[in-house]
């Protein structure tokens, strides 16, 4: 018998989830699994992300997302060949992770980090 780990999920806001959708699906290769205007659920491999419409600018521009793991250099090499507007060089930052982000078009931040390199 598998063990169904509980898990953390973030649920990010958006201004338009069809925008969203067009740039987590065509940009960095999630899969849309739900849509219906309101709400969108994005996954790619272990990551998963939601989203929920709001006309309120300051939430997703104060909002950002972290992932984590041995996948992220791969998906940083993936991104920048991809030519992803609005991502960051990856670098080792003061707190000894190796990180890149993005900013989706509504303005989460999303934090890409690994602690090997």
């Amino acid at each position: 018998m598998s063990v169904d780990f509980a898990r953390c999920i973030p649920v990010l806001a958006s201004l338009d989830t069809a925008e969203t959708r067009d740039f987590y699906v065509g940009w960095l290769g999630f899969v849309s699994d739900y849509a219906d205007g309101d709400y969108l659920i994005a996954t790619r491999d272990d990551m998963e992300i939601h989203f929920w419409k709001t006309a309120e600018r300051q939430f997703p521009e104060n909002t950002s997302c972290y992932i984590r793991g041995g996948q992220v250099p791969a998906l940083y090499e993936e991104f920048k060949r991809r030519g992803v507007p609005r991502l960051s060089p990856f670098e080792v930052r003061p707190w000894n992770m190796k990180e890149f982000y993005i900013h989706d078009p509504h303005g989460n931040l999303l934090r890409f980090g690994c602690a090997e390199w």
